[in-house]
């Protein structure tokens, strides 16, 4: 710990020699001294940001407590935290069933002196292929999976006819119950699931990607059912199994015109 004193020699009028001593500035710049935390061994002698002479410290809780060094902020400027962009999102983790994928983010600079933390550097969302190692899935996705609309920007498209008559289309269900674990957020993929509520009418819209296998609709869309004049359907969302419910097919459109936040895919 620095310890120094300047004096200054001084001569009154009646010729009695004045002495003044006064402390020199000290701080984290010249310990060379700025620390993560509370550290209490990250500590100085000098003046205070608060125009007080004393101990003083460098450490990131001197903020908090007051009792910074004069020269805390430009010795130990607070850095905050960056990060890479995000990677691509990776396959599923199984095929033919509803899975989960993910994608990463790695650390640039970690933050430094109070500054902003990293976020959350791994994002999971619910997915589903429909060819597993052996070609296409023998068995369709029932109930019906759903998931955010955002997710047909990003998943794979799977080989398809090259025929006009292979087309996506749109149901609208309302929601006549679901269960309490929509509202149980467990990540941020899980969002756009607090958007389901019971009596709300959705769209769901059935991409080429997620037609069953030799047919021209999403398994769970109700349109077998509706034939058969079952009008309760069961539904389950996808990266949240324990969201779920049963829903009462309202119609067939041609394109989805509900609200974004009601607007969802089967997968």
């Amino acid at each position: 710990m620095p310890q120094c004193m300047s004096t200054a020699l001084l001569y009154s009028s009646v010729g009695i020699l004045i002495v003044l001593v006064a402390p020199c500035e000290s701080g984290c710049k010249e310990t060379g001294r700025c620390c993560n935390g509370r550290n209490a061994t990250c500590v100085s002698k000098g003046w205070r940001t608060d125009r007080s002479y004393g101990v003083c410290y460098c450490d990131q809780a001197c903020v908090s407590s007051l009792d910074c060094c004069h020269d805390y902020e430009l010795a130990c400027p607070a850095v905050s935290c960056e990060v890479r962009a995000w990677s691509e999102w990776s396959g599923c983790s199984e095929p033919c069933r509803a899975a989960v994928r993910v994608r990463s983010r790695k650390v640039l600079q970690e933050p430094l002196n109070g500054g902003k933390a990293c976020p959350h550097l791994e994002e999971h969302a619910g997915c589903a292929e429909y060819r597993g190692h052996h070609g296409q899935c023998r068995k369709s996705l029932v109930p019906a999976l759903i998931t955010t609309g955002g997710y047909g920007n990003a998943r794979k498209k799977r080989d398809i006819p090259e025929s006009d008559d292979v087309t996506g289309y749109c149901v609208q269900f309302q929601l006549t119950s679901l269960t309490a674990g929509c509202q149980q957020l467990v990540g941020p993929h899980t969002q756009w699931m607090r958007y389901l509520r019971e009596g709300h009418q959705v769209c769901v819209e059935c991409q080429p990607p997620a037609l069953a296998a030799g047919q021209k609709h999403c398994a769970g869309d109700g349109e077998e059912e509706e034939k058969e004049r079952v009008h309760s359907l069961q539904w389950q969302a996808v990266g949240n199994p324990r969201c779920r419910g049963v829903w009462k097919r309202v119609g067939k459109l041609n394109s989805c015109s509900c609200p974004t936040v009601h607007s969802f895919l089967f997968i």
